[in-house]
């Protein structure tokens, strides 16, 4: 018994070291304020919006981007499209007879990936800056403008913002999200983050590398090689946008799982970034790998752990252990769990890791055999937006 509780008592200390060494350094730092504290000159800016089979909402997208609190005349749009259905059609109707923003449309015969469709649009955009955005998501009406406004900094190379408002009424996926944002913010003010979110990042066109073609982190990768390249990438709560999210636990957790692989196949392919590029390297991409790929094992090992230890001990007793386990998971994955749902978040995110490393060590390096970097329309989500 004493044993069990010594293994038990370690694992968890070195599970939650990490985090309680970043809950301190984020109050003595105290991280306050956003990257951008200038409002420069209006540069011009690409839009770069990639599709597929996007017809039913794809018009709300381009009624949106046309509404931002910037001016149009310094604006280009550039869609890359790859769909089976009316989607470019409804493009060049939207702008027919438009002067402004111009137009760039890309049609694409065959599916290849987004990767490769993003490294095609990010090479036609013409543009000082170009903004990567997706179809089922919403900006906030000056998330442009505030790019800009980070951007002029001349250290900063790429911004992300914020999932301010789930659409859908998630509160696993917005607890996760608030989280993050506390990490993002201490990383910014620190040197750099790591994660950049699909529904809007802003990149110098200069600063622009192409990403590979299975990437399934493609925004996340581009801002890792930003930074490995010299320039900062910074995550500014004031950008804000709304994405949309699944209501069935099983649809969230695919998702979740495949947002996972990608970023722990990044971090593996990018591991000689360890140690180098000043405190991002020696800070800020330490704590992502103990996050994603340390801490998912330990987790696991501490309920495998406490599960067969209550078992040994208590008998029939201990079944209550992966009894609560399993009503902690059925509640918060209902949303149920109250005060406590932030911390199913995390776990649930542990979880995702957990199964994406499980995977990819299954595939023994075949990468195709996890994905092969296309991305299939939800029927549900975009009905949410519509």
């Amino acid at each position: 018994m004493k044993r069990f509780l010594e293994a038990l008592f370690g694992l968890v200390a070195l599970t939650g070291l990490p985090y309680l060494i970043y809950l301190a350094v984020y109050y003595l730092r105290r991280p306050s304020g956003t990257p951008a504290d200038t409002w420069p000159r209006e540069p011009s800016v690409s839009i770069v919006l990639p599709t597929y089979n996007e017809a039913s909402i794809v018009e709300s997208k381009l009624e949106e981007l046309v509404e931002l609190d910037y001016p149009m005349d310094r604006v280009e749009l550039v869609v890359v499209d790859s769909s089976d259905d009316e989607t470019a059609d409804l493009v060049e109707t939207f702008f027919a007879g438009r002067t402004e923003p111009e137009l760039t449309l890309i049609r694409k015969d065959d599916r290849e990936g987004l990767a490769i469709a993003l490294n095609e649009a990010y090479a036609a955009a013409e543009n000082e800056i170009v903004v990567k955005t997706d179809c089922d998501s919403r900006l906030a009406p000056g998330a442009v403008r505030r790019a800009a406004a980070n951007l002029a900094d001349p250290e900063v190379a790429a911004v992300t913002g914020r999932n301010a408002d789930v659409i859908g009424g998630s509160e696993v996926e917005q607890g996760y999200r608030d989280i993050q944002t506390m990490i993002q913010i201490l990383e910014s003010h620190v040197d750099s983050t790591l994660i950049f979110h699909g529904p809007f990042s802003a990149y110098e066109r200069d600063a622009i590398v192409p990403i590979d073609p299975d990437s399934i982190a493609d925004d996340t990768e581009l801002a890792l090689k930003i930074r490995r390249n010299g320039g900062r990438v910074v995550f500014d709560p004031e950008i804000r946008y709304r994405e949309a999210a699944h209501s069935s636990f099983g649809k969230r957790r695919e998702q979740k799982d495949r947002r996972a692989m990608g970023l722990l196949r990044l971090l593996w392919r990018q591991r000689d970034a360890l140690g180098r590029h000043g405190a991002y390297g020696r800070v800020v991409l330490p704590f992502n790998w103990w996050f994603m790929v340390v801490s998912p094992w330990l987790v696991a090992g501490t309920l495998a752990l406490t599960t067969i230890g209550s078992l040994a001990v208590l008998g029939p007793l201990g079944l209550t252990v992966p009894a609560g386990i399993v009503a902690f998971t059925a509640l918060g994955s209902r949303d149920a769990l109250g005060p406590l749902q932030p911390c199913y978040a995390l776990f649930d995110t542990q979880v995702s890791l957990f199964r994406a490393s499980v995977a990819l060590l299954r595939a023994r390096g075949d990468e195709e055999a996890t994905h092969d970097g296309t991305w299939t329309p939800d029927r549900e989500l975009r009905e949410v937006l519509q």
